[in-house]
């Protein structure tokens, strides 16, 4: 994203934020605020129109708008970027109104509002691959698509959701088999097995089946554990001989130790990408992170003494004036 956009971005945020800075008549009828509302969502002013929603209902919580202007408050947060509060909105509607006849509408865009949690503007304008973010709202979104789905089949929303539900799916195996490439080069060999386990016992159908089968096969065959590696190893010849890890029918070892310490390039700006774009990061400050940080520490302690590896935590550490000298001088 060049500076002239980040430029524009913030203008046209300043003058939204300055053209809504203004009272609304208190003498304005019901009927009226509406009108003014639905002028500002077809103008795509969200935030003015957030306000005289908010002011609509607390105007006239009993109106004959008051049930409306809720469901509308839900897109107007949505459309302006601000999916907790959609989020939010939609929970108080489904609250108040369980038997409304468009609360699955609200349903909907609370799976909406996950699923778009993490696509802000950085997301929008930077090359970050979504499968290496925290699950987390993705977990979300799928599990409040999928309770649409179950309360109303038939809903107008419910061939969507069923839609983005398999992306999401697909999503959060993807994410699964981030983490076991990333115990594999940590030579986490035992908890890579597990996870590559998991995405096959629980992703079936998706893409990542087959990535899960060569993390499998080169975890046990690392391990030297023989029978297992070629169990693993004969599913994945027949059901997916065509895998990058597969040559001529063999398998070949795709996934290389990370090495010890890194250039000072890579310490000077990849190191700074790597806590967006690689999980999980050594601070742990998601939950998702220190779930697989913890499963990566209790896995190389569960493995037995005589094939243990070195971890990173062991290697020889550089020292502070290394660091903020980005080993120019070592």
């Amino acid at each position: 994203m060049s500076m002239k956009h980040l430029v524009l971005v913030g203008l046209l945020s300043l003058i939204a934020a300055c053209s809504s800075n203004k009272t609304l008549d208190e003498a304005l009828s019901e009927s009226e605020l509406y009108a003014m509302v639905q002028q500002d969502l077809d103008a795509n002013n969200y935030q003015p129109a957030i306000e005289k929603l908010q002011a609509l209902e607390s105007r006239y919580p009993f109106g004959r708008y008051a049930q409306q202007a809720q469901l509308e408050l839900i897109y107007a947060h949505f459309q302006n970027l601000e999916p907790d509060a959609a989020k939010t909105a939609a929970d108080r509607f489904i609250r108040l109104h369980p038997q409304h006849p468009d609360v699955d509408y609200a349903y909907y865009m609370r799976g909406m509002a996950s699923f778009n949690r993490d696509r802000g503007m950085f997301e929008r304008f930077l090359p970050l691959d979504m499968t290496r973010r925290d699950p987390g709202a993705a977990r979300d979104s799928f599990n409040e698509f999928a309770q649409l789905v179950s309360r109303y089949p038939n809903s107008r929303y419910a061939e969507d959701s069923r839609r983005r539900m398999v992306y999401l799916r697909n999503l959060l195996a993807a994410y699964d088999v981030h983490v076991g490439h990333y115990y594999l080069k940590r030579e986490a060999f035992v908890a890579a097995a597990n996870r590559g386990r998991y995405v096959v016992e629980n992703f079936q159908q998706t893409p990542a089946v087959a990535d899960g089968l060569a993390i499998m096969v080169e975890a046990y065959q690392r391990l030297a554990l023989t029978e297992l590696a070629d169990k693993a190893l004969l599913t994945l010849q027949s059901n997916y001989p065509e895998h990058p890890s597969l040559k001529d029918g063999e398998f070949v070892h795709h996934v290389q130790p990370a090495e010890p310490d890194s250039g000072w390039i890579e310490s000077a700006t990849v190191g700074v990408l790597d806590t967006l774009l690689t999980p999980p990061s050594q601070s742990g400050t998601t939950q998702a992170e220190r779930q697989m940080q913890q499963q990566y520490q209790e896995a190389v302690a569960s493995l037995p003494r005589d094939i243990r590896v070195p971890v990173t935590e062991q290697r020889e550490k550089r020292s502070f004036w290394s660091r903020i000298t980005f080993g120019l001088f070592d």
